[in-house]
């Protein structure tokens, strides 16, 4: 059973490319403000813009690969990721789906899309009617990742739903990378699909970023301005293991037995990784999936807790200013 949940997931820039200006000035009004765009009308523009993007993928990837090189030498990941969220608010403008025109004068999407071979983002491309079939062929030997036809009487709703859903897909180095600070029955169980439903319908809801970490097992989730939150997840089979944690930290019988009855959920590891002041914090616990064999607490983290300020997916976006087409 594969691992559909994103191991390691932020939100980046939505690259589109298309010589019709009417076309670009909708995208710009009708894509959600939430979701970082930029929109070219000129095949010159955009290659000078992803020149450098699969470099500057190398260096995040090799940023995300240091931390879990560190995890394995025994320093803790919850700050790290902490850190690393609070050092490189760059990150947000990596390119992470382009959406490209197939027919363009002098060229085409296909042609453009070749230039970006070392590129590890998302791949969409728009078709007329007479282009489907060269679309197909390109899908099936793996050049894109999606193709939405532009005769389609409903194609805002579906390009929406092919951007959404490419958003959240995880990706495969990414994914393979983070995997192995996850324990084999940690994965396991985020495979079972009511699981990790829960968990994405969780994260979208509550987050724009977020890392999946195996010691202790949770979620570190980030909100769009910047505020930070625990996600504790515990299996049934492991709450006796806490329960024992829970006793020595000095949390009382009651706690204890609320903690072995799945009840509530204790932020021992948290506090240790952060070296928060004062007792250690509990919340009740829901469960994530049908079945019940995983549980989550949700454990809010303040300012003064992290290691450092971060800065937040909004203020990104804010800074951007109003949307424009680049021509140049």
């Amino acid at each position: 059973m594969a691992l559909t949940l994103s191991l390691f997931h932020r939100p980046g820039s939505i690259l589109f490319l298309d010589d019709d200006p009417d076309y670009l000035d909708m995208l710009g009004m009708v894509v959600p403000s939430q979701w970082q765009i930029e929109l070219f009308s000129r095949p010159s523009g955009f290659g000078e813009r992803m020149r450098t993007e699969p470099a500057r993928w190398e260096a995040d990837a090799s940023l995300q690969l240091q931390m879990i090189d560190r995890w394995r030498q025994g320093q803790p990941l919850i700050p790290q990721v902490l850190r690393y969220w609070g050092n490189h608010p760059a990150r947000y403008h990596l390119a992470k789906i382009c959406v490209i025109d197939f027919a363009m004068p002098g060229t085409n999407g296909l042609q453009v899309l070749d230039t970006l071979l070392d590129w590890p983002g998302s791949r969409v491309l728009l078709t007329g009617q007479a282009d489907e079939n060269i679309a197909v062929q390109a899908f099936n030997n793996g050049l894109i990742d999606q193709f939405v036809p532009k005769q389609a009487p409903d194609i805002t709703r579906l390009l929406m739903g092919v951007l959404r859903r490419l958003s959240v897909a995880p990706h495969a180095r990414v994914n393979g990378a983070w995997r192995q600070v996850l324990q084999p029955v940690q994965q396991s169980i985020l495979q079972i699909p009511s699981v990790s439903q829960a968990l994405q319908a969780y994260a979208a809801e509550h987050w724009v970023e977020y890392a999946v970490l195996g010691q202790p097992f949770g979620i570190l989730g980030l909100d769009s301005q910047g505020r930070c939150q625990w996600l504790q997840l515990e299996m049934q089979s492991s709450l006796g293991d806490l329960a024992e944690l829970v006793a020595s930290a000095g949390l009382g019988l009651e706690v204890s037995r609320a903690v072995s009855a799945g009840r509530l959920l204790a932020a021992v590891e948290l506090h240790q990784q952060l070296d928060l002041r004062g007792p250690v914090r509990t919340a009740p616990a829901m469960p994530m999936g049908h079945d019940g064999a995983l549980l989550a607490a949700s454990f809010p983290l303040t300012t003064e807790e992290l290691p450092m300020p971060i800065y937040g997916y909004r203020h990104f976006l804010e800074a951007q200013g109003s949307r424009s087409i680049r021509d140049d």
